[in-house]
């Protein structure tokens, strides 16, 4: 592109969500067996070495980083999903994972007509239910909650589209 020519603004697509676990197995089968979540790339481990892919994940991460594994899924609307373990230095599970005072992602957001269904899966799976199921919008009975995956990350539930919502607010 000319730097003289103007930049152009339009609405861009969300490729992908990255996650980090403690436990990538234990992860891709849950996002699996809970959300419904489809694996489409096998785990691959990278180190941080003079290859290729090793020399950006230096780049990515910093110097501290040595090794982590990642692994590849798609949502229903396929927007990408990874779910990422780094191995050395180990991960650690936040002992407040929702540290909403602090600038960064804070959730990550699914759509289910069936949020009770859902909130109970996610209780009943290692998961927790951090909020009740509110009724957000009364007159058209749209809701939502928050719960929490086994591994500590935030998940909002709407049961009905974003747009929906949104716009009844």
């Amino acid at each position: 592109m000319d730097s003289n020519e103007p930049f152009v603004v339009y609405p861009r697509t969300i490729n992908h969500i990255a996650v980090s676990v403690s436990n990538l197995e234990e992860a891709i089968k849950w996002y699996q067996d809970i959300l419904g979540f489809t694996l489409i790339k096998q785990p691959i481990e990278f180190v941080a070495d003079d290859s290729l892919t090793g020399m950006a994940v230096k780049d990515f991460h910093g110097p501290n980083l040595k090794k982590m594994k990642i692994a590849w899924l798609t949502s229903a609307n396929q927007v990408g999903f990874e779910i990422i373990e780094y191995v050395e230095p180990k991960a650690e599970r936040r002992a407040d994972s929702f540290e909403y005072w602090k600038s960064g992602i804070t959730h990550i957001s699914v759509t289910d007509p069936d949020i009770e269904g859902l909130c109970k899966r996610i209780s009943d799976s290692g998961g927790k239910q951090r909020s009740k199921i509110w009724e957000i919008v009364p007159d058209k009975h749209y809701k939502v909650a928050f719960c929490e995956d086994p591994f500590g990350n935030i998940i909002e539930i709407y049961d009905h589209s974003y747009e929906q919502l949104i716009l009844s607010l």
